[in-house]
């Protein structure tokens, strides 16, 4: 058998692009059992904060987990299945948008992108209470990933 190329390690540079350039990922938390719990999630990746800023309610399991330990980390694959990108970190949530236009429902509002914004914000921020969402914030760590360099 012969051997093919090796993975390379990407850069941090090359890594904060792929988390940019895509905005879905796999989200890793804990369970109490110790045993990981996977979710995909939309995503909005801050490089200069090093933070990633994911969108879900109040009672689902993640936010439980996250409240038990706030090890995470995201998965997000690159262009093709050869690459991808890691960041682990400490994650937080939030409480819930409580008020239409409090600072969470803001925040919530600020990770769509432009182009995607509501055209009725003021009922977006409505919604958003009715759902009891909360932004859980991933502060990232530790960034890894690989790409391999074949041809398709």
């Amino acid at each position: 058998m012969t051997q093919g190329p090796a993975p390379r390690p990407l850069s941090d540079e090359a890594l904060s692009a792929l988390l940019g350039e895509q905005r879905f990922g796999t989200l890793a938390t804990v369970r109490q059992s110790g045993h990981p719990h996977l979710t995909t999630m939309l995503y909005d990746w801050d490089p200069t904060a090093r933070v990633i800023r994911m969108s879900t309610t109040a009672d689902r399991v993640k936010a439980k987990h996250l409240k038990h330990d706030p090890h995470a980390a995201l998965h997000v694959q690159g262009s093709d299945v050869w690459s991808f990108a890691v960041a682990e970190g400490t994650a937080e949530a939030s409480g819930p948008t409580t008020v239409p236009g409090d600072a969470v429902g803001r925040e919530l509002l600020e990770m769509i992108p432009a182009a995607a914004r509501p055209a009725d914000e003021e009922a977006f921020l409505e919604e958003l209470v009715a759902e009891r969402r909360i932004v859980i914030r991933l502060r990232v760590e530790r960034l890894y990933g690989t790409a391999l360099d074949i041809e398709n």
